[in-house]
């Protein structure tokens, strides 16, 4: 056999050699779809379930809890301290549903979040009455049973103006700060409850929503009012005009509260992943949401 023979028959048993490996090799897994699916179903359960019974994010989107909380804050409220009623799940699609499973009053002070009657939407607001409680609002003084709710004026808050808060609303209350940025120059008022928890509370002056009442408040309700007393669609509101009509059943209570997780001034756009970090609001982040008590300032 010459050479070129030998060459030809190496070259065709290399040839069949590798056929032979070719046909030993896998065959390329499909995808399965229906698994995928499956998974990503599960993983949207499980955090509405999250959402719905632990806790969930909440955003701010107005001014009438200032000056604690602001347009653009970020947050979380948790499920679980009142227990669960009917507005618990993440999408409020249940009618009406008297009770509560492991309820629990809240206390005067806490911010919590509600669901107007007949509503879909969220609002926070803060607990001012009890069941049993009478609750009149005399020249934007709180009574309770009678007597007025302890307050005093406080240094003014000094709030950034940006594209959430472009103090619109309150001209005359625009300012330039010795750092020579604009501010938002908020009156406030700290309000003290009878159990000697604080909040600090805004009062722009005279307005319509400085007088309501007296009214007692059912077993089984609340009475809500938001921090920025003149501008809050709450319980002395009706519900035609958006607030949430009178004293609310504790079933229409969707959770408390906790922290502030980051705050955005308005300017980030959401195609734009460097606007997300350039619009973080300094200094908000972790900011708690409890009332303060007496004493332990």
């Amino acid at each position: 056999m010459s050479d070129s023979d030998e060459r030809l028959a190496a070259a065709l048993r290399a040839s069949e050699d590798c056929a032979a490996a070719s046909d030993d090799t896998p065959e390329r897994k499909q995808t399965d779809w229906w698994g995928e699916i499956k998974g990503i179903f599960w993983l949207v359960l499980a955090v509405l379930a999250f959402h719905s019974f632990v806790a969930k994010p909440f955003y701010i989107p107005s001014e009438s809890m200032m000056p604690g909380l602001i347009q653009g804050d970020r947050l979380v409220v948790t499920k679980y301290p009142y227990g669960w009623s009917y507005v618990s799940p993440s999408f409020h699609v249940l009618p009406f549903i008297e009770g509560r499973l492991f309820g629990r009053m809240p206390e005067r002070g806490d911010i919590v979040i509600t669901v107007p009657r007949g509503g879909r939407s969220d609002y926070i607001k803060r607990v001012i009455g009890l069941p049993g409680d009478t609750i009149e609002v005399r020249g934007g003084a709180v009574f309770l049973n009678g007597t007025p709710l302890r307050r005093e004026q406080r240094e003014p808050a000094m709030i950034p103006i940006d594209a959430n808060v472009p103090c619109s609303d309150f001209p005359a209350l625009a300012t330039t700060g010795s750092d020579g940025r604009r501010y938002c120059r908020m009156p406030v008022y700290r309000e003290y409850t009878p159990e000697g928890r604080y909040y600090d509370t805004v009062d722009l002056g005279p307005s319509p929503a400085d007088y309501y009442g007296p009214v007692t408040i059912p077993a089984d309700h609340l009475f809500l009012m938001g921090d920025n007393r003149d501008q809050s669609a709450d319980s002395r509101a009706p519900l035609v005009g958006g607030g949430l009509g009178g004293p609310v059943p504790v079933e229409s209570i969707g959770g408390r509260a906790e922290f502030i997780t980051f705050s955005l001034d308005g300017t980030s756009q959401w195609y734009n992943p460097i606007s997300w970090f350039s619009a973080m609001r300094s200094g908000r982040a972790g900011t708690g949401l409890h009332p303060g008590r007496a004493g332990a300032e």
